[in-house]
């Protein structure tokens, strides 16, 4: 699972020797590792670069298709909202809008 968040490598390193988004990218392998009927992910790439970023959204979506598994995600990141099928928008504590979408497949973050 490590490799699939870019992470293949480091498997025998300490938390202190991983950066901010190294360590992150532990946190959504070991939320993935157990196949969870339902993920949490609150800010899941806030530290990472658009390149690691698709890579673990990709890698949600492939979850989620594989396994079944609901992945709520809360992000401020427009384009990881566009890779999801259904978006909430809240602002000040209530609901903005609600959409649902059909781009899981066609969509990358770029």
């Amino acid at each position: 699972m490590l490799s699939a968040v870019g992470l293949g490598t480091k498997g025998d390193k300490r938390p202190t020797e991983l950066s901010g988004g190294e360590q992150q990218r532990v946190a959504i392998a070991r939320a993935l590792v157990t196949n969870p009927a339902l993920i949490i992910a609150d800010e899941p790439t806030g530290n990472l670069d658009s390149k690691t970023t698709s890579e673990v959204v990709d890698q949600f979506v492939q979850v989620n298709k594989q396994f079944g598994t609901t992945i709520l995600v809360v992000t401020h990141n427009p384009d990881i909202a566009e890779r999801t099928q259904h978006v909430i928008s809240i602002r000040d504590g209530l609901v903005e809008k609600e959409q649902y979408l059909q781009r899981l497949d066609s969509y990358s973050l770029g």
